[in-house]
């Protein structure tokens, strides 16, 4: 728990910051190309404006790829934190995996079964249905995810397996070579 907690403060950060210089680049994109019209760029032939919006976009790229990386690693401690929250166990098995699924057809279930309830309220009705959707949306998502761990740890395990059950018999061959 202390290794996600100073996980969270060196990458949260990071993540704020990388986020708003790709904000700051989309803003650039969009409104500095504009003036520059006029002006050819001499021995590339094309114009100011769209050699401008080539460097924004891709400086802004370069920033987006550093704020998912952060992004996937405080992803993995947020559907941590869900997952124990929903009470399921902290194990890595085929069963954890075909109970999120049965947890994300239940989900779909009460989501659609409460949207028209929802969205007969007066006035807000449709705020609640919108909310309704998208907080299905978001655990189906961590769910989904979480699912996605437990199929690569699962893949990880048997490939470190089969890696060292194909090594074992070099060092068998070996000593008996040296002995």
């Amino acid at each position: 728990m202390k290794r996600m907690g100073r996980e969270i403060k060196l990458r949260l950060p990071r993540l704020i910051m990388n986020v708003v210089m790709a904000l700051i680049f989309f803003i650039i994109s969009i409104f500095v190309p504009p003036p520059l019209s006029s002006i050819e760029v001499p021995g590339l032939n094309i114009g100011a404006n769209q050699l401008v919006w080539i460097v924004s976009i891709f400086i802004m790229a370069i920033f987006l790829v550093r704020a998912l990386s952060d992004a996937l690693i405080l992803g993995d401690a947020f559907t941590d934190v869900v997952i124990r929250r929903l009470g399921i166990k902290e194990e890595r098995s085929p069963k954890r995996a075909l109970r999120d699924f049965i947890y994300i057809i239940i989900i779909i279930l009460v989501a659609t079964a409460l949207a028209p309830f929802l969205a007969s309220i007066k006035d807000v009705g449709g705020w609640l249905s919108t909310a309704n959707t998208y907080i299905a949306l978001a655990l189906i998502i961590i769910l989904i995810y979480d699912i996605g761990r437990i199929f690569y740890h699962i893949v990880e395990e048997k490939a470190e397996l089969l890696a060292e059950k194909l090594v074992r018999p070099e060092k068998t061959k070996a000593r008996k070579a040296d002995g």
